[in-house]
């Protein structure tokens, strides 16, 4: 998959059930800022090593999207989940120790309570946590000043505006589904980023 470097955004973010409505949220924002959403859900490949596949991505993303909210126990025994913090420490690290183009890195870490992570990730202290409540609309304000801040570009929309349109288009994603013969709860990354492209290029065709 040939992408730009410099529009890619990597969205990394639990994908169960019950994140659905946050990361259905940061893909549209990442759309309708002008941006590529990609995740390690976009390539099914069984004879590619899993943390092959993620670093690849990292590699090819000037953007990161972290968020590492789930860090509650479950399960027998309860463990927390390691996966965010470990593929946010890859990001990092490839911003540190990569060269050229990598070292242009930025991104934004995103935690349902802004200080919880002191307790559990005090290594990230320092960096700006983004509180986002598990609010999807505030998660697209989020990424949207974010993006904005750091590219300085003039095209994209207030978060105000992507918010409304957000509302619009998870109005109209049931009758789309209906007609593309796919379950709304069932959408695959792939399935959804193009879903929310084809809406935005109807809404805004220039």
């Amino acid at each position: 998959m040939k992408t730009d470097y410099a529009a890619s955004v990597f969205i990394n973010c639990p994908f169960d059930a019950e994140y659905r409505a946050l990361l259905f949220a940061k893909v549209f924002a990442v759309f309708d800022c002008g941006y590529l959403p990609r995740c390690s859900q976009e390539i099914e490949d069984g004879g590619e090593v899993r943390i092959e596949k993620i670093r690849n991505i990292i590699r090819e993303c000037k953007f990161g999207v972290h968020d590492i909210s789930r860090i509650q126990v479950n399960g027998d025994p309860p463990l927390p989940r390691f996966n965010m913090p470990f593929e946010l420490g890859l990001f990092v690290g490839a911003r540190i120790y990569g060269g050229g183009d990598q070292k242009k890195k930025v991104c934004l870490i995103l935690d349902a309570d802004k200080y919880r992570y002191q307790r559990s990730l005090s290594d990230i202290a320092g960096h700006d946590i983004q509180e986002h409540g598990n609010d999807p609309e505030i998660v697209i304000k989020k990424i949207r000043n974010w993006l904005q801040n750091a590219t300085q570009r003039k095209t994209i929309p207030g978060g105000h505006i992507i918010v409304q349109r957000y509302r619009q288009f998870m109005a109209e994603l049931p009758g789309i589904c209906d007609t593309l013969n796919l379950q709304q709860d069932t959408l695959l990354f792939n399935e959804f980023a193009l879903i929310v492209e084809t809406w935005l290029k109807k809404k805004d065709p220039d």
